[in-house]
């Protein structure tokens, strides 16, 4: 068994590895940016190592600080949870070539399924059909464009080593295919480290089902059981239940025969998730993650099983002790993600930002896998999850009903979040009786009358500030910690040993409606700006793009005009409310 576990992650699941570990007896090491320097998965592991840096690039994705902590603290394994490296072929053989374990499947498993055109080869040579799609790297917006001319609009260009709707955009038209492109490129580099994309069919009414296979390296296969992953936005996950609703069980048990094929095709072992579009009772191979989904707490609820402990288990050689036939499933789990996003509206802004206030639920068939806690900061530079809600009941109605309960007694002020949108969701009719797709929540539930009201912790409220001794031994950190108010704090504010946790002012004012005066709704970073002092512009057109939390925010022009001064470039770092552009 695996002595000391280095978890490459961060948030929710370095968070939910720990716990495991601890529990099997494992140590820990944690990693961590100079924002994390006091996150959540930094103060519950074992050791913690600096990697420097605050952007992902400069630190959850810096391999050399990643295997020098490594070497630093003697780990002999490495779990990479989802996301940063984890399913990145490269990383997973710089681990391996240290005499480490990568807890995960094989380099050339991730080199076949981590790259979504070759896994869509090795799937059709299993024999399992995918959605319609171009094999190929995209080079220029012209493939695009014909690829739409010739299967119809619109079509989708996805990241080709991604996942989680990251890099991903929907094309509607041959005007659109350029910037959806370069778009699509920007945000599966920022977020995965590779640009490369590709496209694909766009069905028009399909459900996202996917199946949980795990597998050992003594020849076992299996798959645990659908999960369906239908509601979202923007091509991103906001509820998942298991078993699916209305699923015909001939289809399912189709579907995990077509997981296994599409797993041994490419010598697969630990766990992984085949992805699937599911339309007019037939389906298409999606993708494969080969990694552990977010999603992954449904299936342990239905099934009984650990799977970051199986994970752990076959990393170190054991042989899965049980058959198919042996997997049982009882009741229904719902899992709803809480992130860090205003829903008004149903535009779901990115909401960065201190937790002032984080009263958790509890109660019978209740879990909460958060990576935060009270006190703690929501950052711009990562993924804006917070948590997720995980609930389970013998009935898929007592399981809806368990979440709307859980979600009341949820309170989380500081940012706004997703719950009001999940909870409009569990409430509406269609999810009741199980009818939705991947496009009902954007184009069916009607978000438009939805409003997050303030949160509490802005200017007004009382400030403590957080003093800290930190001490940094070969890259391992140690610190004290004491919490003051800011009064008696003192000089410690200016020395810069302390952090207050006062919401400070965003520094803008936050202009009227029709204004011309073009602000930011939320922090982040300028990755493109469309205009120039005097262009002539229109109401509703882009005038620059901000990167928030890996996600791309379009900011358009309120009125018609003529652009009399732009404020930023690419590359500047903005906060909520700041001016961009001024028309007149």
């Amino acid at each position: 068994m695996l002595k000391k576990v280095l978890i490459a992650n961060r948030g929710e699941i370095a968070v939910r590895v720990i716990r495991t570990c601890r529990e099997m007896g494992i140590g820990t090491v944690a990693v961590y940016s100079e924002l994390d320097r006091d996150a959540l998965h930094v103060r519950l592991a074992d050791e913690a190592y600096a990697l420097g840096g605050q952007t992902a690039a400069e630190s959850y994705l810096n391999t050399d600080a990643i295997l020098k902590a490594i070497e630093d603290s003697g780990a002999d394994a490495v779990h990479p949870g989802y996301g940063f490296f984890s399913e990145n072929t490269d990383f997973a053989r710089a681990i391996t070539a240290k005499g480490v374990t990568f807890i995960g499947p094989p380099p050339e498993s991730i080199e076949v399924m981590g790259d979504k055109i070759s896994s869509r080869i090795a799937a059709e040579a299993a024999g399992v059909s995918g959605v319609p799609g171009r094999s190929e790297i995209l080079v220029s917006s012209d493939e695009v464009v014909a690829f739409g001319k010739e299967f119809g609009w619109p079509v989708a260009i996805k990241a080709a080593f991604g996942g989680g709707g990251r890099g991903m955009k929907v094309v509607h038209a041959a005007e659109e295919a350029a910037e959806a492109l370069e778009s699509a490129q920007r945000e599966s580099l920022s977020y995965f480290g590779r640009d490369e994309c590709y496209v694909e069919r766009y069905l028009t009414w399909p459900r996202h089902i996917e199946m949980q296979v795990l597998a050992d390296t003594h020849g076992n296969t299996l798959w645990l059981g659908e999960r369906d992953c239908s509601s979202q936005r923007r091509h991103q996950k906001l509820i998942e239940e298991s078993p699916a609703a209305e699923f015909p069980d001939e289809i399912r048990q189709a579907m995990g025969a077509a997981a296994v094929k599409v797993s041994e095709a490419c010598g697969y072992y630990n766990a992984g998730t085949v992805e699937f579009l599911y339309q007019d009772g037939e389906f298409y191979f999606l993708e494969m993650n080969t990694r552990l989904q977010v999603e992954h707490p449904v299936t342990e609820l239905v099934t009984g099983l650990d799977l970051v402990e199986w994970q752990i288990r076959i990393a170190s050689g054991e042989a899965i002790p049980f058959g198919q036939d042996e997997i049982k499933r009882m009741g229904s789990a719902i899992e709803v993600r809480i992130n860090a996003e205003d829903p008004s509206g149903g535009r779901f802004t990115p909401s960065p930002g201190p937790i002032t206030k984080f009263r958790q639920p509890s109660g019978p068939g209740v879990r909460l896998d958060a990576g935060y806690e009270e006190g703690d900061e929501i950052s711009q530079y990562y993924d804006n999850l917070i948590g997720k809600l995980i609930v389970w009941s013998d009935t898929r109605e007592g399981a809806r009903r368990r979440m709307l309960r859980a979600l009341e007694e949820t309170v989380i002020e500081g940012v706004a979040t997703t719950i009001p949108a999940a909870q409009a969701i569990l409430e509406h009719a269609d999810f009741a009786a199980g009818i939705h797709s991947t496009k009902w929540v954007e184009e069916t539930l009607d978000l438009s009358k939805l409003e997050v009201n303030p949160v509490p912790g802005g200017d007004e409220a009382e400030p403590t500030v957080e003093r800290i001794v930190t001490a940094e031994v070969a890259g391992r950190r140690y610190d004290v910690k004491l919490f003051l108010p800011e009064s008696a704090a003192g000089a410690v504010v200016a020395s810069g040993g302390a952090k207050s946790t006062k919401r400070k002012s965003s520094g803008g004012s936050v202009a009227k409606a029709a204004s011309g005066t073009i602000v930011v709704p939320m922090q982040g970073t300028i990755v493109k700006v469309l205009v120039a002092v005097g262009d002539a512009v229109e109401a509703g057109q882009t005038v620059c793009v901000l990167e928030a939390m890996k996600m791309e925010n379009i900011i358009s022009a309120d009125k018609d005009g003529t652009i009399k001064e732009v404020r930023v470039s690419v590359g500047d770092s903005v906060g909520n409310g700041d001016i961009v552009i001024i028309i007149e």
